[in-house]
C-alpha cells in the first residue's frame, strides 16, 4: 500500500524534519517544494484550516493535489477543520499520504481514525496544548502518528510551548513502538533537540526553514541537532 510505504520511508528516517507550507511561498510553489527536495527533506507537511476549528483559513483539496502532482515526497495532511470525516476520502484521493484530525474537532475520534486507515492512509491524532494526553489515550491503538502541538493552532511563528515535551514523554512509553509521534509549533535551532530526546520522531519546522534565507543549510541544522538529540528514538524506532 502506498501509505505503508511511505510510513516505512518515514521511519526508517527519524527524526525526521518536515517542513510545514504555511510558511513557503506560495506564488512559486513548484519552486519552493524544489528547493525543499534539493535540502533533502523526507516529507511536507501540509496544513488545511478552515476559518472555523482554527482562526485561520489556508488551503484545500486543489493544493494538496497541486503538490501532489509535482513531488513524490510523502505528504503529511493535518486537517485543523471540523467534521473531518467528510473530507478523509477526498483528501486521500488528493494525493495524502498520512492524514492527522484533531482530537478537539471530534466527539470521537475513533470512528474516523479507522476511516482514515480503510483509504490506504496513515492515521494520525492531534492534540492542542491544552489537551491532557489522558483525553486521547484509549485511541492510540487506531493510530500511526500521534502529534503534539506545541503552539495554538492557526498560525505560524508562534512561540514553543515546553508543555509539549511532557506530553511527547508520556506519549512514547504510552504508544506501541510502531507509532510515530510527530510535534508542530515553534521547531527550530533551539526546541528540536528536546523535542526529539522527548521522543518526537517527526519534526515540523516553518519559519525556521523559511526565513532562514538557505533552506539546505536549515534544513541540514535541523536535522543534525534532532539527530544528536534523538539517538535513542531513532534506535526504538528501528526495532
Amino acid at each position: 500500500m502506498a501509505q505503508r510505504d511511505a510510513l516505512i520511508r518515514l521511519k526508517a528516517e527519524v527524526p525526521a524534519i518536515l517542513p510545514s507550507l504555511l510558511m513557503c511561498d506560495f506564488a512559486n510553489l513548484e519552486r519552493e517544494i524544489r528547493a525543499l527536495e534539493r535540502a533533502q527533506v523526507k516529507g511536507l507537511h501540509l496544513d488545511v484550516m478552515d476559518g472555523h476549528f482554527v482562526p485561520n483559513l489556508t488551503y484545500g483539496l486543489p493544493v494538496v493535489e497541486a503538490i501532489r502532482r509535482v513531488t513524490d515526497l510523502p505528504l503529511d495532511v493535518h486537517l485543523m477543520i471540523d467534521h473531518p470525516g467528510r473530507y478523509v476520502e477526498q483528501f486521500r484521493a488528493a494525493g495524502a499520504d498520512g492524514i492527522t484530525v484533531h482530537a478537539e474537532a471530534v466527539e470521537d475520534p475513533r470512528p474516523v481514525l479507522r476511516q482514515i486507515r480503510a483509504t490506504g492512509a496513515a492515521a494520525g491524532l492531534a492534540i492542542n496544548p491544552p489537551t491532557p494526553v489522558a483525553a486521547v489515550e484509549r485511541f492510540v491503538d487506531d493510530c500511526d502518528l500521534v502529534l503534539v502541538m506545541s503552539v495554538a493552532p492557526g498560525f505560524g511563528g508562534q512561540p514553543f510551548d515546553p508543555v509539549a515535551l511532557d506530553k511527547l514523554q508520556t506519549l512514547r512509553q504510552m504508544v506501541g513502538r510502531s507509532t510515530l509521534l510527530e510535534v508542530d509549533g515553534g521547531v527550530d535551532y533551539q526546541t528540536v533537540g528536546p523535542c526529539a530526546a522527548a521522543g518526537a520522531g517527526l519534526l515540523v519546522a516553518g519559519s525556521a526553514i523559511f526565513r532562514s534565507g538557505d533552506y539546505t543549510r536549515a534544513v541540514a541544522r535541523l536535522a543534525e541537532l534532532a539527530a544528536a538529540a534523538g539517538v535513542g528514538c531513532q534506535a526504538e524506532m528501528a526495532e
